[in-house]
């Protein structure tokens, strides 16, 4: 019982310190941006997420290049036949979620700037690029970024 309450507060704690970003900013700021407000979206970004016969895993588009102050409204589609994220952030920040996935594979989320999606299933972020920066969208689920599920985020 001892361990499985060492499990819960190392969540909470990794949960609360993904969620704060770099405090820097606000608290619902983070480095790569803010939630965004409908009434302010600029565009629609549709993102497909998928495997292919080879084995990647994979999103459309595969890169991106957005304005600062840009409010995009993202469309995520799992066309795969596996579970994937989508998981806005720096690539720094991505890197440490998706070391604390590989501890908790099975972890979930409650964060403005990610969707879990099962296969066939559709979900919508709505997010504000408040900093210019080089940033990605990423699936943190283990072994899904090393088969290629990631795409860099120029916002200039």
């Amino acid at each position: 019982m001892k361990s499985l309450s060492l499990i819960v507060a190392t969540l909470m704690t990794a949960s609360a310190a993904f969620a704060a970003g770099t405090g820097e900013h606000s608290h619902d700021e983070m480095e790569v941006g803010r939630p965004g407000i409908e009434a302010e979206v600029t565009r629609t970004i549709n993102v497909r997420m998928y495997e292919t016969e080879d084995g990647e895993y994979l999103y459309e588009p595969r890169d991106l290049a957005i304005k600062a102050g840009e409010t995009i409204r993202f469309v995520i589609v799992n066309d795969g036949e596996s579970p994937h994220e989508f998981v806005l952030d720096t690539m720094p920040k991505n890197e440490e979620h998706k070391a604390l996935m590989e501890k908790f594979p099975e972890m979930e989320h409650d964060d403005p700037n990610a969707v879990r999606l099962e296969p066939g299933k559709e979900g919508t972020i709505i997010w504000t690029f408040a900093n210019s920066g080089d940033f990605e969208f990423a699936c943190l689920i283990p072994g899904h970024y090393e088969a290629g599920m990631f795409t860099p985020v120029a916002v200039n």
